[in-house]
């Protein structure tokens, strides 16, 4: 299986930021403890130690910062054999909790996969604290916590951490990367629209691009079509095994290969009619009428009274797998989380003025409501498709996203992917900055292992991205070890 980008023309070689020429590789004694006196501008820092090698990890200096109003930063320093380049990170859902992503032993969002090449490496909380990543009521009537989860953070944390680097190593990073998925993906893109001389290669994985219109719009619209009139849940996980398995079937031999994988969801027309129960029922071996509209109206994706699309696509086919997780709970009873991220989001982030704890998903009009999305998409969304100013600079920047991803669901950027081509004057070149790459079977951000086992331990963008930056010669995959 071939992981491989939707344009792959040659490319001439381009020249790239090398390191600084003499940068210190190991940090002098005492430099770690140091750090804690440094004056920051509009930020300081809290504390800094250092941490010893484990885990495959380097010995490192780990600096927590706050930038102003309340920016939680951690910058970590390898104490030798700094590569004299910088790797940030972006975080998920809606973030809240510093260097949460290093705890899951994956690259998304973590600092450790650039810190165990060399980085000097950053991340931040967004800008608030939360209590977990659906935790949004720290937007209460807080503009300025939304502004900073929306952008600020990223060149904020950019700022401080090369202040903190020119401290402890004598002098600033040669070279910048920004990595992030789903948010931090959003924030991935937000970067080269923001700030598009930051940093010499992107990596944006599942991005969720248009928050307003993922989260308020469509997450309310999967949310709604799955509860009944008397406020009850109509599909539940017992039965996505069964719809999973009759997709597989008619879709896995589209592509000319019967491997487990739909290597394009848009290529299988799915008839689940042959599983509608009949008159006496049938438990979890059929789907009622009931049933069968959730998933046409999931695969639809939202639309107003008039018919109108209002979010590109719907949920994949082949996402099935890993609809308990987002979409319908599981059977061992957790709750679904994209009903949780769409009440959290409309009570506290999506409109102008909050409308509070009171409001769910089932209150979304999609008549009057998406209008009102307007003010703050244009502090959160990402999805300008313009980037002329970061291929102007010279930057890298690769897109990932998996097929089968049920909760950002993969339509949208495809349909940004097309807008980029158009307004960079076509496809040659946008190709020459920008790459996209559509995994198949793989769940949001590799989150969950998807048929064989893909996941985000299958890719190493991280690889990609250097060796493309290095010799000008964009990947033909994303594939660890190739």
């Amino acid at each position: 299986m071939e992981l491989r980008g939707l344009r792959l023309p040659t490319l001439t070689l381009l020249a790239i930021a090398a390191a600084p020429a003499a940068f210190a590789e190991t940090a002098p004694p005492e430099a770690c403890a140091a750090l804690g006196g440094v004056v920051l501008d509009a930020a300081h820092v809290t504390s800094a130690r250092e941490i010893a090698a484990a885990g495959g990890l380097p010995a490192y200096c780990e600096v927590r910062a706050t930038a102003l109003p309340a920016i939680s930063i951690e910058v970590r320093l390898p104490l030798e054999g700094w590569n004299g380049k910088y790797y940030q990170t972006g975080c998920g859902g809606f973030c809240g909790i510093l260097g949460r992503a290093d705890a899951s032993g994956g690259f998304i969002n973590a600092m450790g996969p650039g810190l165990a090449k060399g980085y000097a490496t950053a991340t931040s909380d967004s800008g608030h604290h939360g209590l977990s990543v659906i935790d949004a009521d720290w937007a209460d009537a807080n503009p300025n916590a939304e502004r900073d989860w929306g952008w600020r953070s990223i060149g904020e944390t950019h700022r401080v951490a090369q202040a903190l680097i020119s401290a402890f190593y004598g002098e600033g990073s040669g070279g910048a990367i920004f990595q992030g998925c789903s948010t931090g993906g959003r924030m991935a893109n937000m970067a080269a629209l923001k700030y598009p001389d930051l940093f010499q290669g992107i990596i944006s994985g599942a991005p969720a691009l248009d928050y307003t219109g993922l989260v308020a719009t469509a997450m309310s619209w999967v949310t709604q079509a799955n509860t009944a009139p008397d406020g009850t849940q109509i599909l539940k996980p017992g039965k996505v095994g069964l719809i999973g398995d009759a997709v597989m079937a008619q879709c896995d031999g589209v592509d000319g290969a019967e491997d487990g994988l739909i290597a394009d969801p848009r290529a299988c027309e799915v008839d689940l009619s042959p599983l509608a129960c009949g008159a006496e029922g049938g438990g979890n071996e059929c789907l009622t009428p009931e049933e069968l509209d959730v998933v046409a109206a999931w695969r639809q994706g939202p639309v107003n009274g008039a018919g109108e699309p209002l979010y590109p696509g719907g949920i994949p086919e082949g996402s099935e797998p890993f609809w308990p997780t987002w979409l319908t709970g599981s059977e061992a009873g957790a709750p679904a989380l994209v009903p949780l991220f769409a009440k959290g989001f409309g009570s506290y982030m999506a409109f102008p003025t909050d409308p509070g704890p009171e409001w769910t998903p089932l209150d979304f009009d999609f008549d009057t409501d998406p209008p009102r999305l307007a003010t703050m998409a244009a502090v959160y969304n990402s999805d300008d498709p313009d980037l002329g100013a970061f291929r102007a600079a010279g930057g890298k920047m690769i897109v990932w996203h998996g097929w089968a991803d049920a909760i950002v669901t993969p339509y949208k950027t495809i349909a940004w992917h097309e807008a980029a081509e158009a307004a960079a004057g076509g496809a040659d070149a946008l190709a020459e900055h920008v790459r996209l790459y559509m995994i198949p079977g793989m769940d949001h951000c590799g989150i969950a292992p998807g048929p064989g086992g893909i996941s985000q331990a299958s890719l190493d963008p991280l690889g990609a991205l250097e060796s493309w930056m290095e010799t000008g010669a964009a990947p033909e995959s994303l594939r660890a070890g190739k």
